[in-house]
């Protein structure tokens, strides 16, 4: 698999990352067996870097991945993450460290590779979402994720780039942070493509712009819109994380994209991987599978290289009508 530089990190990373979340949720869901073939495939096959955090499963992804990694001999980089409580923002710092550990207990681990703010960011608080101010105020959220950078628990520290478009800017733009998750698919790809006065949707216009500047890495989240790209089944962990909250509409939208491209060669799936991978500022893309033929797909997917600009070109067009539900 072709690798790609993960910003100022230098990492060099697999173009796909496999994903421990739940809305594809093979490390939570399998069998024993199954999560032992998929990471052993996943390795096989050139996949270098496992995201996952405490949230998943309630810990429960940290678990599986720690010892399935005692079984393996491939060591690929591993990225967790930590969110503030919603109920307090008080020890901002103490939050952040007891997080970590509790994490790299799970992970049977002394350090991951990156750690990431899990937390959605606002202009003000709100629920999970995070005031931005908290990031840069004295003993806020910067400075717990330097601390345990300084504590050798981290290497590289980064951020998820929801919420709020200016809050998630002002985060990037501040130089802090190695990296960043950032929305982006065929449904909604405004985080760096620019969308039409007709498009009608949540706007993330100008984050990877934003991340090319200051050299924060790419890592591309929800490359399949919940499992609306990948696949006509719904499993009911489709979990939409953007405004767009209806999935009928969604529906309609895929339907609407896959029309226009006909690319009969490829599977769904495999061609959203194809899109994102078409944007050369993103540095991987984040696939959450549910079994050994999803992971399969979507490796072969993977290699099959970057969607042409001839589709691309097509796609504009869908994007033109508001996937011509005008």
């Amino acid at each position: 698999m072709r690798t790609r530089r993960l910003g100022k990190t230098e990492i060099k990373v697999s173009e796909l990352v496999l994903g421990g979340g739940y809305v594809g949720g093979l490390l939570l869901h399998q069998d024993d067996e199954t999560k032992r073939l998929a990471i052993r495939h996943a390795m096989e096959e050139g996949i270098n870097f496992i995201d996952t955090a405490p949230s998943y499963g309630d810990g429960e992804s940290e678990r599986a991945i720690g010892w399935l990694l005692q079984e393996v001999e491939e060591t690929p980089y591993i990225s967790t993450k930590v969110a503030i409580d919603a109920a307090t923002r008080n020890d901002l710092v103490g939050q952040i460290e007891s997080s970590i550990h509790d994490s790299l207990a799970r992970l049977q681990r002394n350090s991951v590779d990156l750690l990431q703010l899990h937390n959605r960011l606002g202009a003000e608080d709100d629920g999970p979402t995070l005031a931005v101010k908290h990031l840069f105020a004295k003993r806020g959220v910067i400075e717990g994720l330097e601390n345990a950078r300084s504590q050798g628990l981290t290497k590289y520290i980064g951020l998820t780039a929801l919420g709020e478009i200016e809050p998630c800017r002002t985060a990037i733009e501040s130089d802090a942070f190695d990296t960043a998750q950032v929305y982006y698919n065929l449904l909604n790809p405004s985080a760096g493509h620019q969308m039409p006065r007709a498009w009608v949707g949540q706007t993330f216009a100008g984050l990877i712009d934003s991340c090319r500047t200051h050299d924060v890495g790419v890592m591309n989240i929800r490359v399949f819109a919940a499992g609306i790209l990948a696949t006509n089944v719904r499993t009911g962990r489709e979990i939409p994380i953007t405004s767009e909250q209806d999935l009928s509409i969604e529906q309609c939208r895929s339907d609407a994209i896959f029309a226009a491209l006909n690319d009969d060669n490829y599977t769904q799936a495999q061609t959203a991987i194809r899109f994102s991978l078409a944007h050369e500022d993103i540095s991987c893309v984040l696939v959450g599978v549910a079994d050994i033929d999803q992971l399969q797909e979507a490796i072969a997917g993977g290699l099959s290289g970057p969607l042409p600009k001839s589709s691309i070109a097509n796609l504009q067009k869908v994007y033109d009508s508001n996937f011509g539900l005008m």
